[in-house]
This record gives C-alpha cells, sequence and structure tokens, in this order.
C-alpha cells in the first residue's frame, strides 16, 4: 500500500474512480478534478494497492466553518492558510472496502491538517454514514444545508485538540 498526494498525471484514474463511488448528479467531473489538483493537489491524497489507485480523499482549507456546496465546483475558494480542511469526497472503489483504506486516509489528512495549523475537519455525508465518521472521531452538527446532488447531507466536524 501507497499513500501520496495526487497530480495532474493521476486525473484520469481519479475521474474513474469517483465515477465507480458516486452517482452520475454527485459525481464530480474530470474538469472539476482537474481545478482542485491545480489549486490544492497538496489536500488530495491517493491510496494505491498494487499499483492501482483504489480510494482517495480531497477538499479545500477554507476560513468558513461549515461546507457550502459552492466550494464543490470553486476550486478558487481554496484557502491554503485557512482554519478548516474541508473533505469533499472519501472514495473507495467497492472490491477494495472494508479494509480500512478509507480510515487511513482520513487520519493521513488529519495529521497533515493539524501540522498544518488547522482547527479541524470539516465533511458532510448521508445519514447511513454518520456512525463510521464519528468512530473515526467526527461529531455530528445536523443536517447540512447542502442540496448537492439533491441528496440529504448530514454534518460532522472533527476539532483537534489545541
Amino acid at each position: 500500500m501507497l499513500i501520496r498526494n495526487a497530480t495532474m498525471a493521476d486525473l484520469p484514474a481519479i475521474a474513474d474512480v469517483e465515477k465507480r463511488c458516486f452517482p452520475p448528479q454527485e459525481a464530480a467531473t474530470e474538469e472539476e478534478f482537474r481545478e482542485r489538483l491545480a489549486a490544492y493537489a497538496d489536500c488530495f491524497w491517493l491510496l494505491f494497492e498494487d499499483g492501482r489507485l483504489v480510494s482517495f480523499i480531497d477538499g479545500m482549507a477554507t476560513d468558513e466553518p461549515d461546507l457550502r456546496d459552492e466550494m464543490y465546483a470553486d476550486a478558487s475558494l481554496h484557502r491554503k492558510d485557512g482554519h478548516w480542511q474541508m473533505i469533499f469526497g472519501l472514495n473507495t472503489l467497492p472490491e477494495y472496502r472494508r479494509r480500512g483504506y478509507a480510515a487511513r486516509l482520513v487520519e493521513r489528512l488529519a495529521e497533515e491538517a493539524k501540522r498544518r495549523g488547522k482547527i479541524g475537519v470539516v465533511l458532510t455525508c448521508k445519514e447511513r454514514l454518520v456512525p463510521y465518521y464519528e468512530s473515526l472521531g467526527f461529531k455530528y452538527e445536523g443536517a447540512s444545508s447542502s442540496t448537492h446532488g439533491d441528496a440529504v447531507w448530514h454534518q460532522m466536524r472533527m476539532i483537534f485538540p489545541a
């Protein structure tokens, strides 16, 4: 297993994993990933097994405490020195799930965010995933105002100890 930051060369594989993990109305497009990589590749972690991309996590940094839908589509909202690390997507190919890969990526992202002086990490998820994220140290904050992909989302937050 190898975990590393993404590069533009990874774009086709990232877009393929995204398409396999999210319904079309929720999945980021290849162009959105291109913009994200150009703006904040250092907030984009990939996990490889036997040379194959099987899981990734990404999101921008911001001073805004809550994840807004506009953040998904507008990479220019990224603020390198922002106080909060957002998570837009945590993707693992279906045949590689239940191996702890997603947890390792959350851990890596959180370690880096803390090292960079962030207050914590924010994400939104579907209701069925709330207990999973709680098991990783996130606190449930309630239903999000997000309407991304016409789904109901729930906001979760991990605050780093001072």
